[in-house]
């Protein structure tokens, strides 16, 4: 059980690693959505470390 709760949260920290990538590349890309996203990221990284 615990092993694919660890997948799912990494599967999700990569992808949110990869939405702030593409945002980052825009020519104008949105502080507040990059905010929003490393936050959720930071979260998800939390919660893996207290696993």
């Amino acid at each position: 059980m615990e092993s694919s709760h660890v997948s799912a949260l990494q599967l999700k920290h990569a992808g949110i690693e990869r939405q702030i990538a593409e945002e980052m590349s825009r020519p104008v890309p949105d502080q507040s959505t990059i905010q929003a996203l490393k936050k959720r990221k930071l979260r998800i990284k939390e919660e893996l470390a207290h696993i």
